[in-house]
Parts: C-alpha cells; structure tokens; sequence
C-alpha cells in the first residue's frame, strides 16, 4: 500500500473584528516566544556550552506564563507558542545539519505574520472551521473542495503585507497517486527571453509580469516616498497599496508557474534540468530584475515536489556542464559563446538554435546521469564535489621513477 501524500489547501478568509484582533495578539505572541527562547539558547550557549533543546524551551515557556510581565501570553492559544518551540527547534537542528544559517529573531514589520494551529486546538466539522478561543467560524471562501472524507490535521493561518488572511489545511489527499509509466524525457533549459525551452524544441514565452506591473508599481512606489516616516496611517495604506502590486504580480507568476509544471510532469517521465546558480546571478545589476521576474527557484522547487508525488524522475546537471557552446550533433565544444549569439553552426554544418541545442545537450547529460546512478541535485551528493557529467577519472600519465 503506497503512503499517501500530505498536501495542503490555502484558502483566503475574512475575519470579524474580532477575530482579527485574537489572531493579531497570537501573531504577537508567537513572535516574542521565538526571539525570547532564541536568545535563552544562544545565551546558553555562549555561557554554558549548552546546545538546548525543544523541551528546556518548553519549560521556559511555562515559567514566563507565571510571570507578571508575560502574563498576557495566557490570553491566547497555547497551541501556536508551542509550534513555534518547535520550528525554532527544527531551524536549530537544519543549523546544527549545515543546511542553514544560524536562526534569526524574527521581525515586527518584516517577517511572515503566521500561527500554527494543532488539531487540539481547532474544530473542523461539516466544512466548518473554528480556531481555540474563538466563538465564531472563520469566513473561509472555499476556492476549491477540500479532497473526500479528508480531516485537516494542522491548520496555519498568516496575513501577508497586503493585508489578506490566508488559512491552510494540512491534510492527506487520495486523489495524489503516481501516474502510468511513459517512454518520454525531456531536457529544459531556463532563460529570459523564452522562460523555458524543451528539447523538443517548444519554447514557453516568458510572460514577463513584473514588467507588466512596472509602471503602477513605479507610482505606488513614488506615493509612498512622499509620506512621512513612522508608524501613520496614510504611510501604512501607501505600504498597503505597493504590497498589493507586488502580491499580485507573485500571484500571477506562481500560477504560471504551477501550470507549467504540471503539463511538464504529466507528460515526461523523466525531466532534466540546469542546477542554476540564481543567487549569484543576481548580482548581475543589469539581469537581476528580469531574473527574479522569471522565478526559476520557484519552478525548481515545484518540479521536484510534484515528480516525487506523480513517480516521475527530475535529474539535475551540473552547472558547469557547457549545454550552449556543445554541439548536440557532433560534441565540438566552442570556444566561445556570448549571450548576444543566439543561432550558430557548428564546423560539421549543424546550424543550431542556442537554446534548443542547450536542451538537447541537457537531456543527454541526464541520460549519461542515469546511467551512471545519480540522483536530483548531483553535485551537492558527491563527496568529492564533482559533477555526475564528470566523473569518470582523467587518464594520467605513469609517473616516471629513478630506474625507469
């Protein structure tokens, strides 16, 4: 029996009044909670040596609730304050695994506004969602059904900079199942002016929607610098009015996005694509806003989840591998290849089209990684740090001794 896949469902809700104030007050708290036991761990650290763990956080938690000063944490769920002891636990174990950085306080304005909701502190019945210390159900718009039969086991609400109230139900879902097996693959290579070219020799158009919104976010922008600095009212509906642009260009971006991969994995078997170094290529001050317009981490990301779901093989070659200046009909490797040549032919009279050739170069590196064994994100996998497209040892020559 194959195990089912956790799957959540965000939904947006509108909140009363009071409710709107319940959730404030438990963002709050949930914010203090987690800088106050990040600086008792780093504190212990620094003097003690002690690395500290969810249930040392725990106990302080109890022990800040008696006191007077943070008496007013009584107020709110004791649910959401003990899931953020334990995301501060997982950020201390990722740390600890070099897998991140050292965890950060969180911000007032700028970190994510978000509680965590167990199942014993919520009640779901009939479609129906109640949150612990609340009287009323939330106004939830029901976008989509929720799969049948299914029972949220974890519930987090958030607000973001715009203002919406999201609800996100963490439940199984049936309906997620591998899909027959096809005889397909395909190599993807990203870019600017086409966001993805397929070996076939499609090209997606690059819808460019941070582009589209340039010029209203330019006003909004310049509104806002015309407000007083602080905490005013008509600087935080200015905030408000710049966050909505940037929401919806995210929103329009991330739904493309989930269109394309999910075409992409419905129909190839096995998907290879460019381990693409975007944060260094931001650094690019001329590439950087188009870049972070095409969103390729987002498409990564949403490659690889949905493979896992759908048992599809998503295979990732090294960054270094020349998928534009190789030949895909003779293997010539060029010289040179500037951004600006987008057609060349190659000396065996192959006329290629830049990105296309990329894709087929990609796909046949990802066959000759199938090949050898490798997996998703191969040179991170290798202890010697070289690429699945390399590794076959060079040939050296025997080194000569004194007798020879």
């Amino acid at each position: 029996m194959t195990e089912r896949v956790k799957r959540a469902f965000k939904y947006r809700f509108y909140p009363t009044a009071e409710q709107a104030a319940e959730l404030a007050r438990t963002f709050g708290c949930v914010r203090k909670i987690y800088n106050m036991a990040l600086a008792a761990r780093t504190e212990a650290w620094t003097a003690r040596g002690e690395r500290g763990s969810y249930n040392a956080s725990s106990a302080l938690l109890t022990a800040w609730k008696k006191t007077d000063e943070l008496a007013f944490l009584n107020e709110v769920s004791s649910v959401p304050l003990q899931q953020t002891l334990r995301h501060l636990q997982t950020a201390f174990n990722n740390f600890f695994a070099r897998r991140a950085g050292y965890p950060r306080p969180k911000s007032k304005k700028k970190s994510r506004r978000a509680a965590e909701y167990t199942s014993s502190a919520f009640r779901f019945r009939d479609g129906q969602l109640t949150l612990a210390k609340m009287r009323e159900r939330l106004d939830i718009v029901w976008s989509r059904p929720l799969p049948q039969g299914a029972t949220p086991s974890t519930v987090t609400v958030s607000q973001d900079a715009a203002g919406r109230w999201f609800v996100s139900l963490l439940c199984e879902d049936p309906t997620v199942e591998p899909l027959p097996v096809v005889d397909v693959a395909v190599g993807i290579d990203a870019g600017l002016d086409h966001l993805l070219t397929l070996s076939t020799g499609e090209k997606i158009p690059n819808p460019r929607y941070e582009r589209q919104d340039r010029q209203r976010l330019a006003r909004a922008q310049r509104h806002l610098s015309r407000k007083a600095k602080g905490d005013g009212a008509n600087r935080a509906k200015a905030q408000r009015e710049v966050a909505r642009i940037h929401a919806r260009i995210a929103d329009r971006r991330r739904d493309h996005l989930h269109q394309i991969t999910t075409r992409l994995v419905r129909e190839n078997q096995t998907l290879v694509i460019e381990d693409l170094t975007v944060r260094n290529m931001l650094k690019n001050g001329k590439l950087a806003r188009a870049i972070s317009d095409a969103g390729w981490s987002e498409f990564r990301s949403l490659l690889e989840y949905k493979a896992q779901w759908y048992g599809r093989e998503v295979i990732v070659v090294d960054r270094w591998f020349p998928s534009s200046k190789l030949c895909s009909a003779c293997g010539t490797l060029q010289d040179r290849m500037p951004l600006h040549i987008r057609t060349w032919t190659c000396g065996c009279g192959a006329t290629h089209d830049r990105d296309v050739n990329a894709g087929k170069n990609l796909l046949a590196a990802g066959r000759a990684v199938t090949v050898c064994g490798a997996g998703v994100r191969p040179q991170r996998n290798l202890p010697c740090g070289q690429p699945v497209t390399k590794q076959k040892a060079p040939r050296r020559k025997p080194r000569k001794t004194p007798l020879s």
